[in-house]
């Protein structure tokens, strides 16, 4: 498996590479409305949070071994901002990578989170060189769950009350993909 190299990539509407400082009060406006952040497990507290997680990220290299990276998913014509795809890295290659996305609310619905989630599996899948890649979703999170399915995902488990989560324990249910089922769509 090659090292991941950090992507600029183009899509038909979409255009995903690192998020910039400009970018700190959209990330804060959307990832800390509750709507957006109640199944989310970091919800900046300021503007101030958001700009300091932008500068962590920016020094961070790509494909640290497990960690989370954020990409931004922008709106390929004007650069617009509309949310950030969330790639944990596994220790080694024969673990699962893991992804995670999150939309500003008004452009949510639109096949954003899709194209942003094919992008990447297309780029784990293929240059990358991983075989699994994973979701963790609560359950109540029917949205992400649709989308996951639309993806091929399957469930494969259904932990009951397994995540203490800002204040209540939750359930987690777990989707999986293999390298050998993707592609599926057309």
């Amino acid at each position: 498996m090659d090292h991941p190299t950090e992507p600029v990539v183009l899509t038909a509407r979409l255009r995903l590479d690192r998020l910039l400082p400009a970018d700190a009060p959209h990330l804060y406006a959307y990832r800390g409305d509750d709507a957006v952040a109640r199944y989310q497990g970091w919800k900046p507290a300021s503007l101030d949070d958001a700009e300091a997680f932008i500068a962590k990220q920016a020094v961070q290299p790509f494909a640290t071994p497990d960690s989370w990276f954020q990409l931004a998913i922008r709106e390929r014509e004007s650069s617009e901002l509309l949310g950030d795809l969330g790639i944990h890295f596994p220790v080694s290659a024969a673990e699962a990578i893991e992804f995670g996305v999150s939309l500003r609310p008004e452009r949510q619905g639109r096949g954003y989170a899709r194209e942003a989630m094919a992008t990447a599996l297309g780029l784990a899948f293929g240059g990358w060189g991983y075989r699994r890649a994973i979701a963790s979703v609560d359950p109540r999170n029917v949205a992400s769950i649709a989308l996951l399915r639309s993806l091929g995902f399957r469930q494969e488990a259904h932990h009951v009350e397994s995540y203490f989560f800002r204040g209540e324990w939750v359930d987690d249910v777990v989707f999986a993909l293999l390298a050998r089922e993707w592609p599926r769509q057309g």
